[in-house]
């Protein structure tokens, strides 16, 4: 079986590298600002099927760049799924809880009502959006809060910031699950060798990392884990302003992607255990 994947450098692309039949396509051979190049690479590969893990994902700088973020983030998933389409070959795209405004306290549902805050999460919607309308056999898996011992992340600043400081100040009315990148790419690669067998299985499912915690709370499992001893002041959002408005509740409903696949959330503070043990924190 060939996976092709979209995506080399970033956390989600590094985990699916690792797993059987993959190849992995970056920027110098699909920029995703030119989405033609991404479908033709789509047809002169003509794989089994095809992941898609690159995005612009720098949030507050779509605030300014929206046309830019939506041409990579919408555009480019759009034409890989509508070139998987007119092979007959299962898509796999990941998309966000950004799509969603983050109100209320219950888990958002995969069939919920969009209501993006922010450019990134528009782009994103618009992506969605596309995928469904290529009408070919695909899977959108919408996470939050990526987490891994690569690249820039949660984790990572955390470790740096208690390292250096006494105290610090994280949101506390943020609610949602992190999610390792690891477990993303292994539910990815599961998902798209089932659509290879059941593609009546297309659709929007979610994967998050449980249980759900707030960004305060999952700054004290990391330094409790880590050994670090730096306080923990809660602060609202309102606190912490920045360009684009974050969602309030990201608590994702992952009940159909059990269901349909048999992936269940992962325990984030397990998650965070071996991104520890693999930055040398933890032995």
């Amino acid at each position: 079986m060939a996976i092709l994947v979209f995506g080399k450098t970033g956390q989600v692309a590094r985990e699916l590298a690792a797993l059987e039949g993959t190849e992995c396509y970056g920027r110098d051979a699909a920029d995703l600002e030119t989405p033609e190049i991404c479908a033709d690479l789509i047809y002169q590969r003509s794989p089994d099927a095809v992941i898609n893990t690159a995005a612009y994902t720098s949030v507050d700088n779509a605030e300014e760049e929206e046309t830019r973020a939506t041409i990579i983030n919408g555009a480019a998933p759009g034409a890989m799924a509508c070139a998987c389409a007119a092979l007959a070959i299962p898509f796999v795209q990941i998309s966000t809880d950004y799509v969603f405004d983050g109100s209320g306290d219950l888990p958002w549902q995969a069939e919920d009502q969009a209501a993006p805050l922010s450019a990134y999460g528009r782009s994103k919607l618009a992506g969605e959006q596309a995928v469904r309308a290529a009408s070919g056999t695909f899977a959108i898996l919408r996470t939050s809060w990526v987490v891994s011992a690569h690249g820039s992340n949660f984790v990572k600043t955390m470790l740096r910031l208690g390292a250096e400081r006494d105290a610090l100040n994280i949101v506390a009315d943020q609610i949602g699950g992190p999610t390792g990148a690891a477990e993303i790419a292994g539910a990815c690669h599961a998902i798209a060798r089932h659509l290879i067998e059941d593609p009546i299985k297309s659709g929007t499912y979610h994967f998050a990392g449980a249980p759900d915690v707030s960004w305060a709370d999952f700054a004290r499992e990391i330094f409790a884990q880590a050994g670090l001893n730096c306080a923990i002041e809660d602060i609202p959002s309102s606190a912490y302003p920045t360009p684009a408005q974050r969602p309030l509740n990201s608590r994702l409903d992952c009940s159909a992607t059990g269901t349909a696949f048999g992936i269940i959330r992962p325990d984030w503070r397990e998650t965070l255990t071996h991104i520890l043990k693999d930055l040398g924190v933890r032995s």
